[in-house]
């Protein structure tokens, strides 16, 4: 139920909703390229770029559910070096990923003992773009609640008995099966963490017990003197050993991940501005060339059977989403509102459309929105309550929450463009 605060937001549109449960769904639980536990590892690698702790505690407890190999939760040193060659990538795509070449994809493909197979790639990608996007969303809505940091509820979640998300979700057959399911899995998941909570005990206990083990041989070693101090030393870090800090409160709300890092490299590696017009204008991404209609949808269908339609669904979804009072607010039609700030989104990763007058972004949205959503968008773990309270006045909350899908659809296919022309540009 870890995903319960995002569907209640995203219930608000229940036809969008039942299309993001699906691909999810796909993405993480049925047959593809990837094993079960690393496809959560995976979205853990995603989500600690943009230090969600919600996305990487709710893929921590799926990757034990998986099967995954608790070891690997101590940090990327600790996972098969197949899976850390995905690092690189990830912290491109989840910041900048014009940077991304054909080089890189040909690294990750080149023969060895470790390579990827494209269709392996093309699964990891879509995956990788999914959750640095659903991130923004958590972020944008408000879902990232860290109580140890006084977390905070932006966009307050409605409760499962509220009636106006039952309402929303009338009528609509997948998330009314969502509903269903989760009562039943509220009285099944407790036998299942009980016996989550034990396996995490003994690795505990194992873990501590090889500590001991380790320090009274380095006692010996080093002599008595010098083996105390070393001892103080190997408390401090294994102690209370840090991968296990998201699983602490295994019976209720699974408590804050303390530390990120250990799932990242290079983490002062962030968003940049996307070069002036002053500048070189070689990196510009013209869609005109490489769009996600004409190329994209084709190419990851071909590599990841049927994941292309369930994507192309979830973008023509959020497109067709009803805003005709947010738009006449701002005194326009409502597809020229939401192509405004789908082509602002773009814009900032480099995308530019040839037939589009950028003029109109400045003119559609006021500064504060554009604040927002250049914040949700490229670091969404910057997202604080005064832009909320500067920005929202004037939105109605089903408004609040489209705008925050339009910044995961669009993101999401900005990060899907470059990477799968980097993959096209390979297999020329």
């Amino acid at each position: 139920g870890r995903l319960e605060a995002v569907t209640q937001q995203m219930g608000y549109h229940p036809q969008y909703l039942d299309s993001f449960l699906k691909t999810q769904h796909y993405l993480m639980h049925m047959d593809g390229p990837l094993p079960f536990d690393c496809r959560h590892y995976i979205a853990i690698m995603a989500a600690a770029r943009h230090q969600c702790r919600y996305l990487v505690n709710l893929h921590v407890l799926q990757f034990l559910r998986a099967g995954g190999d608790p070891q690997w939760l101590r940090g990327l040193e600790f996972i098969p070096p197949k899976l850390r060659n995905l690092n690189e990538i990830n912290k491109i795509l989840a910041h900048r990923p014009w940077l991304i070449t054909k080089e890189h994809i040909e690294k990750l493909l080149k023969i060895s003992e470790w390579s990827w197979s494209l269709a392996e790639l093309v699964h990891a990608v879509v995956l990788l773009a999914h959750c640095h996007a659903l991130a923004s969303f958590v972020f944008g809505c408000g879902c990232e609640q860290d109580e140890g940091l006084g977390g905070r509820g932006l966009l307050k979640p409605l409760s499962l008995g509220n009636q106006c998300f039952c309402e929303a979700t009338a009528g609509n057959s997948y998330s009314q099966e969502l509903l269903r399911i989760n009562r039943k899995r509220s009285l099944d998941s407790c036998m299942e963490l009980d016996s989550l909570r034990e396996r995490m005990q003994r690795i505990h206990v194992e873990t501590e017990g090889r500590e001991e083990m380790r320090l009274l041989q380095q006692d010996r070693e080093e002599g008595e003197g010098q083996g105390s101090e070393a001892g103080i030393q190997g408390g401090s870090s294994y102690g209370t050993p840090g991968w296990l800090s998201p699983l602490a409160d295994i019976d209720g709300e699974v408590t804050g991940a303390t530390n990120l890092a250990c799932y990242m490299q290079d983490p002062d590696f962030g968003y940049q501005d996307f070069a002036r017009r002053d500048e070189d204008q070689t990196q510009v991404f013209r869609v005109q060339d490489y769009s996600w209609e004409d190329h994209g949808f084709s190419l990851v269908n071909r590599l990841y059977s049927d994941i292309g339609h369930l994507l192309d669904e979830k973008f023509r979804m959020v497109d067709g989403l009803q805003s005709s009072a947010m738009a006449k607010r701002q005194g326009c039609e409502p597809s020229v509102f939401k192509r405004g700030i789908w082509n602002y989104i773009h814009c900032m990763f480099g995308i530019r459309y040839d037939d589009y007058d950028y003029a109109e972004v400045n003119q559609l949205l006021e500064r504060m929105l554009k604040v927002y959503i250049k914040t949700v968008t490229c670091y969404p773990e910057k997202t604080n309550s005064e832009m909320f309270d500067r920005f929202w006045k004037q939105f109605k909350h089903s408004e609040k929450v489209h705008v925050n899908l339009l910044i995961l659809e669009a993101r999401m296919q900005a990060e899907l463009l470059y990477a799968l022309q980097a993959i096209t540009q390979y297999m020329i």
